[in-house]
């Protein structure tokens, strides 16, 4: 296992710089999600810490030692692709056993390292087979465990999942999270999907525009958004988001009126106030209500969430239980707790709450 470390790390390719000074402490074991938009950066960071993509300024430590003039061959560490890249005249042993091969390693070892990798897998009834008779998730399991038998200090993952479809994307996850646990090696996984990010990782990296915009674990990149971007980014679905303006006695909402509030003069006049779809209250409690009309219901049972339209024409998301018997049309009264709400001022950071300022 080992420890990566990213020091004011920058990437331009000509005088367009795309990763903008980086720091970055990964912790020895630990499950890192680098997680972000399209375009954002993360898979640039994830090549540059494989050895795949130069560095222009600022260093990469793995373990103790940097390594930005390290071949990628030598820095004790395998990669994910998003393809599975398998040699197709290969069988499942062969693909798992070839790059060990090259490295003239001795038959029994290959042979153990082939025999755990496929173990820890469950793809050992599959060693004789060739890729075009496996299927997507299949060949998933070997291409990762083609990383697996290189025994390497390091994993890195570049969307591995994005090729699978739907149901197999939640089965490969829980299988990669029971291999982390079974390995206990430093994993660095990319992907766009937060989802992902939030049911595997032991903390997350949420990136815009090559900048770290924050770092946490998911329970608090969830509940406690450092900024208006993690804040709508974290969450499936995203936080209802409203203008609104701060006056003597806490924030005034459109549609619902004022949430009562300890202010100071660190709060801006105008502020956004996010609440997440769970955090209204239906036809119940709470310190300030509006009602709505239901303009679509969306059923996933276990759950329903159903589209609002309040009085002033904004349409916020709402969630309910899957036995709850709404219909497009009906009349619905959201209520809201100033407790349970997030608060961002004008620069798009949070404001905290007088609480949690003085916890």
């Amino acid at each position: 296992m080992a420890s990566v470390s990213l020091n004011n790390v920058v990437k331009s390719y000509g005088k367009v710089e795309v990763i903008h000074g980086v720091d970055l402490e990964v912790v020895d074991g630990e499950f890192l999600v680098l997680v972000g938009p399209s375009g954002c950066g993360k898979s640039t960071l994830l090549r540059m810490i494989a050895g795949l993509e130069e560095i222009t300024d600022g260093t990469i430590s793995i373990g103790d030692r940097i390594v930005n003039d390290v071949p990628a061959s030598q820095r004790n560490l395998s990669m994910v692709f998003q393809s599975y890249a398998l040699y197709p005249h290969m069988s499942v042993r062969k693909n798992l056993a070839f790059g060990l091969t090259n490295l003239k390693m001795p038959k029994p070892e290959i042979k153990r390292r082939v025999t755990e990798a496929a173990k820890v897998l469950q793809i050992e009834e599959l060693l004789e087979r060739k890729p075009r008779q496996l299927s997507g998730g299949q060949k998933q399991r070997v291409a990762i465990g083609r990383a697996i038998v290189r025994e390497p200090q390091l994993f890195l993952f570049d969307e591995p999942l994005s090729n699978l479809d739907a149901e197999l994307r939640v089965q490969m996850r829980v299988e990669l999270a029971d291999m982390y646990h079974r390995l206990g090696t430093t994993m660095i996984y990319v992907t766009h999907d937060q989802v992902e990010a939030m049911t595997m990782a032991t903390r997350i990296v949420v990136l815009r525009d090559g900048i770290i915009e924050q770092v946490g674990t998911p329970f608090e990149l969830y509940n406690f958004p450092q900024n208006k971007f993690v804040a709508t980014f974290i969450g499936s679905p995203k936080m209802n988001m409203f203008e609104a303006t701060v006056d003597g006695i806490g924030a005034v909402l459109p549609d619902f009126g004022t949430l009562a509030l300890h202010v100071d003069d660190t709060w801006a006049t105008k502020i956004s106030v996010g609440i997440r779809p769970e955090q209204f209250a239906l036809n119940g409690s709470g310190e300030t209500s509006s009602t709505g009309t239901i303009t679509l219901v969306e059923y996933l049972g276990s759950e329903v969430y159903l589209y609002v339209k309040l009085p002033s024409g904004h349409v916020v998301l709402a969630r309910d239980n899957g036995k709850a018997t709404h219909k497009a049309g009906d009349s619905i009264t959201l209520s809201i707790t100033a407790s349970q709400a997030h608060y961002y001022g004008e620069n798009g950071l949070r404001m905290p709450l007088f609480d949690e300022a003085n916890s």
